[in-house]
């Protein structure tokens, strides 16, 4: 299964992991902050010095999951408005799942025609034609979700409150600390969410390592890209085992793993 953080527009890098079912659980075989890095994994190759946006292709990351893994991908988790009509506002599924974690300031992002409507529609209709429509009610074959981090986490960690974890957040979360201190504490955060991840995903913990404190702003987008990916993997084992709920109508659905 593959857990992508899709970037809503093209000059963005994407996170994408990749995750197999063994006979001790899952396990996270690969988890790169960019679809052109996933890409260079698979062919052995080296992978781009900065991670840097591209448009999607299915065909390759569906054929670059398989080098990989050894079979083919069951299920893709997409941080990303995803319906089968098209996008130009608020939809249903928004609007559900706002209202489920509304105490735990989990709303979503409102989508658009603009942002990310035409990535959006590609992405459908690409993995689509390869077999892999949007699932929206039920999960019946090989396919593709629409997930949302933010309430994923707060079943993963037993959370009252969304987790501080996004970087371009830290002034925000911490107004009253240093740049040091803030980079810190979100380090701080990052680790006990990996730890999370490690139980649900084996490997997880030796795959994102955390940046140092001293590492530049890309160095720490890129690893909380990377770990969006893995998010969305974990929440697509959880969706494949049936421990997840849909939040939507037949058009549009996000999944979000069920309590405990």
């Amino acid at each position: 299964m593959l857990g992508i953080d899709a970037a809503w527009t093209l000059h963005n890098p994407s996170g994408v992991a990749l995750a197999v079912e063994a006979e001790t659980g899952w396990r996270l075989l690969a988890a790169e902050a960019s679809y052109s890095r996933f890409l260079a994994l698979a062919e052995g190759g080296a992978p781009e010095a900065r991670p840097s946006g591209s448009r999607p292709e299915p065909g390759e990351l569906l054929a670059a999951a398989k080098k990989l893994a050894g079979v083919d991908v069951s299920l893709i988790a997409f941080d990303m408005p995803l319906s089968h009509e098209p996008i130009t506002g608020r939809r249903a599924s928004d609007a559900a799942v706002s209202r489920a974690y509304a105490r735990q300031k989990c709303a979503t992002h409102a989508p658009s025609a603009e942002r990310p409507g035409p990535i959006s529609d590609a992405l459908r209709a690409g993995f689509a034609s390869l077999g892999y429509p949007l699932h929206t009610r039920d999960i019946v074959g090989p396919g593709i979700v629409e997930v949302y981090p933010h309430p994923a986490l707060v079943e993963l960690a037993g959370a009252s409150m969304r987790l501080p974890y996004k970087a371009s957040r830290a002034r925000l979360y911490w107004p009253e600390a240093s740049v040091e201190e803030r980079k810190l504490r979100l380090l701080h955060q990052w680790g006990a969410i990996v730890a999370l991840l490690d139980l649900e995903l084996a490997g997880a913990a030796d795959l994102l390592r955390l940046p140092p404190p001293g590492a530049s702003g890309v160095g720490f987008k890129s690893f909380e890209d990377t770990l969006d990916a893995v998010i969305c993997a974990w929440i697509a084992a959880c969706a494949l085992e049936g421990r997840c709920r849909a939040y939507g109508d037949d058009i549009s659905a996000v999944w979000v793993p069920k309590p405990g």
